[in-house]
């Protein structure tokens, strides 16, 4: 095993995902990275105040900054990425922005007035206060963890995708979890990204506690999971994800990979499965901030035992 280390410098990020990108670095699988990433936005030093527009280090960037793209050696397409996060400590400082889009949830709500919260994280303590003396309890992890499309050219960092992850901010991933993400493109070209101190299920302002962090994590090869699209460990539980334009066509999609994976897991069927599922399982919106909906079913490791 090797421990890799990932600085965010101009040539070791990139803003989007694209196939046609040259790895900024290699690994093998069952190696370690510690990576130090920026906020979402790339910011070089902290906000002296709720909003200011400080120095990013790619000003002209159309996505979140994220490390990368990284390639697993062996990784082909069909295989899957099992990301495991060791560890995750965010920096010092953070912030959440809400109003700031004309949107129809906006538009809803009548919070069309862009506010700033400018956050001093302790991550020693487990917490974070804002500008109004309002403390919340830190829960760090990464929104964006995702391995490459295979279409040619530029993907957006924003929507989460079904095949190769990314954006998909689950609170629920942190220090201890596995995501798995499949692979579409030879080396996988992992990016990853986007941290988070805090943030409820949804990200319902559009942002959470935005935050640099820095992650330790392992990267392997999955030949045979047990669902084929995206999905996670816990230290206490498993999740299957959804994702797209339509809730319910997400939140069928999630629960659809949560009945494969117990119909495999205990040797039933599909229909006893869900009747398996009815009373174990909890479906949540993961995210309803970027361009498409994210839904998660959620079963507890210890939730489906024999006596």
């Amino acid at each position: 095993m090797t421990l890799h280390r990932l600085e965010p410098a101009r040539d070791l990020v990139t803003d989007a995902f694209d196939p046609g990108l040259a790895p900024v670095l290699t690994v093998d699988p069952g190696d370690e990275l510690l990576v130090r990433t920026l906020d979402a936005a790339g910011h070089v030093r902290r906000q002296e105040f709720p909003g200011q527009r400080a120095e990013r280090l790619l000003p002209a960037a159309g996505g979140h900054c994220l490390a990368g793209p990284v390639a697993v050696r062996g990784a082909q397409p069909g295989d899957v990425v099992a990301v495991q996060l060791l560890s995750l400590r965010p920096d010092d400082w953070g912030w959440t922005v809400a109003g700031a889009r004309d949107t129809p949830l906006n538009r809803r709500l009548a919070t069309t007035e862009e506010v700033w919260l400018l956050w001093d994280v302790d991550a020693d303590a487990g917490t974070a206060r804002n500008q109004f003396g309002l403390l919340v309890d830190t829960a760090p992890f990464l929104g964006v963890v995702g391995t490459t499309p295979a279409e040619p050219g530029r993907h957006s960092t924003v929507p989460p995708r079904p095949g190769t992850g990314g954006n998909v901010d689950c609170r629920a991933l942190v220090a201890g979890s596995t995501l798995h993400l499949p692979v579409q493109v030879p080396g996988a070209l992992l990016c990853l990204g986007d941290g988070h101190a805090a943030q409820g299920d949804g990200e319902v302002g559009g942002t959470a506690l935005e935050c640099g962090m820095t992650t330790r994590l392992r990267v392997d090869l999955v030949r045979e999971p047990p669902v084929p699209g995206v999905h996670a460990t816990t230290p206490s539980e498993r999740i299957t994800f959804g994702f797209g334009t339509d809730l319910n066509a997400a939140t069928e999609d999630a629960l659809d990979a949560m009945v494969t994976w117990i119909a495999a897991d205990l040797g039933v069927g599909r229909s006893t499965a869900l009747a398996l599922a009815s009373p174990t399982v909890d479906l949540r919106i993961t995210q309803v901030a970027n361009e498409t909906w994210g839904v998660h079913a959620v079963l507890a490791h210890d939730a489906l035992r024999r006596r």
